[in-house]
């Protein structure tokens, strides 16, 4: 075991360079990864190390992106496409849903795409128009794609190498206001040691209620979590992880214990992923639940200019809020 204090940008980073190196048909693509190593550094050093027919500056559109790599997904490789901010992956939303989430099963099995779309999502960044969307229940709704989004180093390093390693087309979401943040990593384990991709992960145990969250938001629920303790109340953190196949029998074994769940997310309240989960756990806990599932989530509007966006991402006090009203009931 060999264990470093990563930032999460860095491990994925590492991460990337990790499946380069195991796999000669994995290669990189997009706007400015190469010569610049992306706008958050991501792919620094990569074209160095690898040339640039491994990793390729593309031109400025993602539908040609996503486009080509599914060609190349097609003749055998694993390309990972870079969308630099996640509100430009929209001129890419045909080809994704139309041709990537499609293929395996207008082929009737026979052709895969394993490919991966990596997108910086949220907020929190101070970014203009169009830099801090939260776009992942289109993708989760679309039948064809898997989504996972991660949210501590430890779990970057690990599930883009999974992703990657996947036959399937994955959405890969990063949280880009903790690209910064740090953790642990051991990054001598085999690939094989790694947690399972597609399954939530208990953060934090406690027995009075629920935290649920995905990307972003796992750092604000522990935040909040630790907070609740010196009030007396122990919350249990669970990390989605996973937002399509969503892993949800440790959310049901968990709130069958708490009796109690808040469902929180930076994307808007209305058909997003927080009412699934919140349906879920109303159908399977029903007879368990002292109190309705509650959602923390932005507000449904366009994202605000940057100087107002505090106000519209939930904090540590609107989660304790909704644990508040909770017990309430």
């Amino acid at each position: 075991m060999i264990m470093e204090t990563l930032t999460l940008g860095k491990s994925l980073n590492l991460g990337l360079r990790r499946a380069m190196e195991d796999d000669p048909k994995v290669l990189i693509m997009g706007e400015d990864v190469g010569k610049l190593g992306g706008v958050f550094r991501i792919t620094d050093g990569l074209q160095k190390d690898f040339g640039d027919e491994r990793v390729i500056d593309t031109p400025l559109a993602e539908a040609g992106i996503v486009g080509t790599a599914i060609g190349l997904a097609l003749r055998g490789y694993r390309p990972v496409v870079e969308i630099q901010f996640d509100g430009f992956v929209y001129p890419a939303y045909d080809q994704i849903v139309c041709q990537v989430a499609k293929f395996h099963y207008r082929s009737r099995g026979k052709v895969s795409l394993p490919m991966v779309i990596r997108i910086p999502f949220g907020g929190g960044i101070g970014a203009v128009e169009h830099h801090s969307e939260s776009p992942e229940a289109y993708f989760s709704h679309t039948a064809g794609l898997k989504v996972v989004a991660c949210s501590n180093p430890s779990d970057a390093y690990w599930m883009i190498q999974q992703a990657i390693a996947s036959d399937d087309p994955i959405i890969f979401f990063e949280p880009k206001r903790r690209y910064w943040e740090k953790g642990e990593v051991d990054t001598a384990a085999p690939l094989s040691s790694a947690y399972p991709l597609h399954s939530s992960r208990v953060l934090r145990s406690g027995g009075d209620a629920t935290l649920l969250a995905y990307g972003p938001m796992v750092r604000t629920c522990l935040d909040a979590a630790t907070a609740a303790a010196e009030d007396g109340r122990n919350l249990e953190v669970i990390d989605l992880r996973s937002l399509s196949p969503l892993d949800m029998a440790p959310v049901f074994e968990s709130v069958r214990k708490t009796g109690r769940a808040v469902v929180v997310h930076e994307a808007p309240g209305n058909i997003g992923l927080g009412a699934e989960v919140a349906a879920r756990i109303s159908e399977e806990c029903f007879y368990s639940l002292e109190a309705p599932v509650l959602r923390v989530t932005g507000y449904d509007i366009p994202y605000p200019a940057s100087r107002v966006e505090e106000e519209f991402l939930p904090d540590l006090d609107r989660v304790l809020e909704a644990v508040d009203r909770s017990f309430g009931f």
